[in-house]
């Protein structure tokens, strides 16, 4: 059948492939634009096409990050609308990268990235799967603890919120959460919110 090695290629990654990934597995550049022509494949973003007969993607934004940023961890806000433990509506995607990688060139959607160093970005990621491609974001404890340490910048109300909003699940893991505030550098200042909330009638 025409196309059925190319269409094997891209069902081994999900549906989705690069072009950079479809020429190391010998499916040329010409031929990804015969498919988009024929309607095989649907041009999703510069140089990142997927199988056109597939359901429609549930969360397009973060599925596009984690096939185009493979080093990048959705974080902050983004990561607290993954957990649900926030009422923001991200109009940007929050993605931390280890200093000194090369930033990404993805154009939509738009990305606010943030650059973390040693353990503040290697802790607390974890690995789930979004639209069939793995999305690495990290925990929400971690995501707390980054949220009060850029306080300044997406606001205390922010993080409060997301923190109660925690607290009220029946398990919230305070032994993990104290853990990445002293990685974040905020434990001290961080725990005075924290006993308010935990120890308030």
């Amino acid at each position: 059948m025409p196309f059925d090695k190319e269409k094997r290629a891209f069902e081994r990654g999900g549906g989705l492939l690069r072009t950079s990934a479809a020429l190391r597995v010998g499916v040329h550049p010409r031929v990804l634009y015969q498919m988009r022509d024929q309607g095989i494949v649907e041009r999703l973003s510069r140089g990142l096409y997927r199988l056109a007969d597939l359901p429609p993607l549930s969360s397009p934004d973060l599925a596009m990050v984690a096939a185009t940023v493979p080093s990048g961890v959705i974080c902050l806000i983004s990561a607290l609308a993954y957990h649900e433990i926030t009422t923001q509506i991200p109009h940007e995607v929050h993605v931390a990268l280890p200093r000194g990688a090369e930033p990404s060139r993805l154009r939509h959607p738009p990305l606010h990235v943030f650059w973390f160093t040693g353990k503040a970005f290697s802790e607390g990621i974890e690995a789930h799967g979004v639209d069939g491609i793995r999305l690495r974001v990290y925990s929400p404890e971690k995501t707390l603890a980054d949220c009060f340490k850029y306080r300044n910048k997406l606001g205390l109300d922010v993080f409060l919120e997301a923190l109660k909003l925690y607290l009220s699940r029946k398990r919230p893991r305070i032994d993990q959460l104290t853990k990445f505030a002293v990685i974040c550098r905020v434990e001290r200042l961080m725990r005075p919110y924290l006993e308010a909330l935990l120890y308030s009638p």
